[in-house]
């Protein structure tokens, strides 16, 4: 299976979500009803978001030139483990594997075990030869190398475990906006998808943003009203009773829409339904900081990422900042 055959087969793959045909729907809907965070609009979302930025012919083929991509790698087996915090979140990793011309052998997350599974399965009808490339298991064993994502905790578990084989690990990560105050009105409902879509349980999502002393908050919350609709969803609704409840115990200030709470918090990980803010004085330090902060995935604002852009990753786009393609390229 050459180089352009994989790609081709991609992009049918990429025709076949958008086509949104009952089995896709169907999958969607038995994904949905399996972890309440994966609402089917966010499915349609995310799905969408990898059609035109990982399942584009044009874009893939820029990808493979970039790299000087040919037909005489010497295939190897990669372990995935997959991380399930938001729909599809380990399909950059997939498509980066296939793509270079190695075999894999993926671990799902079990919040997310039907989506992945469904298109390798559509892969498999286009072309029977993906069955030698792509399989799916419980326990990685006997790979060539490796790429794990989980949590801070898990990681250390996957250094251990992984330590003598090449691999990528991925930890614990968060985005942060840094605000001017002079934003208009439509930058700051693109901020507002770049703190609530999927809930805010990606890496890419901002949980705290940065904001000049004197800071008028109501338009902010003003765009948080597009996701209102979070207080009729029981699981964040669950989150967000329960983060005000430990406000209103410690008497800390707080604003908030109804749906969204913001505290000021010198911390970078907020809870699901709570932001926190921080003032500054000094923007060029808090972009400095935030660029050699480890912890930070995506700085929105600041001429870094624009608003809205944060979930809209593209092939370029490493998790971590760790070039996934030159690692597979370099086994």
């Amino acid at each position: 299976m050459n180089l352009q055959v994989r790609i081709n087969l991609l992009s049918k793959l990429g025709k076949y979500i958008k086509n949104n045909d009952f089995e896709w729907r169907d999958i969607k809907e038995q994904a949905s009803y399996r972890n309440g965070w994966f609402t089917t609009s966010f499915i349609d979302i995310a799905s969408e978001k990898i059609v035109k930025e990982f399942l584009n012919e044009a874009s893939l083929n820029e990808w493979a030139a970039h790299y000087h991509m040919d037909d005489t790698i010497q295939p190897k087996n990669i372990g995935i483990v997959m991380a399930g915090n938001i729909p599809l979140v380990g399909f950059h990793d997939f498509v980066a594997i296939f793509i270079a011309g190695h075999h894999q052998t993926i671990k799902l997350s079990s919040k997310d075990d039907l989506l992945l599974k469904h298109l390798v399965e559509k892969l498999t009808e286009f072309d029977p030869e993906i069955n030698n490339y792509i399989r799916f298991a419980e326990m990685l064993k006997g790979c060539d190398a490796y790429i794990a994502t989980g949590s801070n905790n898990s990681a250390r578990y996957f250094e251990q475990y992984f330590a003598k084989y090449p691999h990528i690990i991925r930890k614990n990560r968060t985005s942060a906006a840094l605000l001017t105050g002079n934003e208009t009105a439509p930058e700051l409902e693109k901020l507002a998808d770049d703190i609530h879509l999927y809930f805010g349980l990606g890496c890419r999502n901002a949980s705290k943003i940065f904001v000049p002393e004197g800071y008028n908050f109501i338009p902010l919350l003003k765009a948080f009203d597009q996701y209102k609709y979070f207080e009729d969803h029981h699981k964040y609704k669950n989150n967000y009773d329960y983060q005000l409840s430990i406000i209103l115990l410690n008497n800390v200030y707080y604003m908030t829409n109804g749906a969204t709470l913001l505290t000021e918090n010198k911390g970078l990980f907020s809870p699901i339904s709570h932001i926190f803010y921080e003032y500054y004085t000094d923007d060029k330090k808090v972009l400095e900081d935030l660029k050699h902060n480890d912890d930070v995935q995506c700085i929105i604002g600041g001429n870094q990422t624009d608003f809205g852009e944060a979930q809209n990753p593209g092939l370029f786009s490493y998790a971590d900042g760790v070039d996934t393609m030159q690692f597979l390229l370099s086994l």
